[in-house]
C-alpha cells in the first residue's frame, strides 16, 4: 500500500506545479526579473529554489553511476525545475517496483546498465 500512496503523492505534487508553470507562462512574463529582485523575498525565494534544486540533484548523483544520465537530469532540472524533479522520482518509483531501497539508492548500474557485483 505504501508504493501506491508514494506513487500518488508524487503525481499530485508533479501534476501541482505543472499546474503552476502553466499559469506562469501563460499570465506572467517570464522575462520580467526587476519586481522580483526588488523585494528581499523574491531573491531568497530564487536561492531557496535553486538550493532544493541542488539538494535534489546530490540525490541523482548518489543514485546514478553515470555521468552522461547525471549531467542530462542536472541540466533538465535547473532548466525545467521540480517539474523535472517531479518526473526523475515519478521514474525511480516505478523501477524501483516497490523497493523502498532501491528507490533511494538506485540500482548499482553503470553507464552499460548492467548490475555491478557486490
Amino acid at each position: 500500500m505504501g508504493n501506491r500512496i508514494a506513487l500518488l503523492y508524487l503525481i499530485v505534487l508533479t501534476s501541482v506545479m505543472a499546474g503552476a508553470l502553466i499559469y506562469g507562462f501563460t499570465l506572467g512574463d517570464f522575462l520580467d526579473f526587476e519586481e522580483l529582485m526588488e523585494n528581499p523575498w523574491g531573491i531568497v525565494s530564487l536561492f531557496d529554489v535553486y538550493v532544493g534544486f541542488f539538494f535534489f540533484i546530490g540525490w541523482i548523483v548518489y543514485r546514478e553511476s553515470c555521468p552522461v544520465i547525471i549531467l542530462a537530469w542536472s541540466v533538465a532540472i535547473l532548466l525545467g525545475g521540480n517539474l523535472i524533479s517531479g518526473i526523475y522520482a515519478l521514474i525511480a518509483l516505478l523501477r524501483s517496483k516497490g523497493d523502498a531501497r532501491r528507490f533511494f539508492l538506485g540500482q548499482c548500474q553503470a553507464c552499460s546498465g548492467q548490475e555491478e557485483e557486490a
